[in-house]
């Protein structure tokens, strides 16, 4: 199985790239592929995925979910439905599939 990284999108690169933000080391990856999800370096961009949408989560949608207990591909579904929510909807229809704790 190979795993592709596409960019997630053009970014200048700040000067908060330097100091080795999540966003910067996101973008290290971009164009990469990976042998499998055992690949070393996947695991690495996995972890660095999920703390960055894991935190844009939280200060976009004021929910909070443990990056340990789902994968950055997880985290990145969750965010989807929550981007297709009405403001005025309840989040756990929508939260229905990811059971796992929060």
């Amino acid at each position: 199985m190979l795993a592709v990284v596409l960019g997630i999108g053009s970014i200048v690169i700040s000067a908060d790239a330097q100091k080795g933000s999540l966003r910067s080391q996101l973008l290290a990856n971009e164009g990469k592929t990976f042998r499998g999800t055992d690949d070393p370096e996947f695991v690495s961009y996995d972890l660095v995925l999920r703390d960055f949408v894991s935190k844009r989560i939280q200060k976009r949608y004021g929910e909070t979910f443990d990056p340990k207990n789902f994968s950055g591909f997880e985290l990145l579904e969750i965010e989807a439905f929550l981007k297709c929510k009405k403001p005025n909807e309840p989040v756990e229809p929508y939260l229905e599939k990811f059971r796992k704790l929060r």
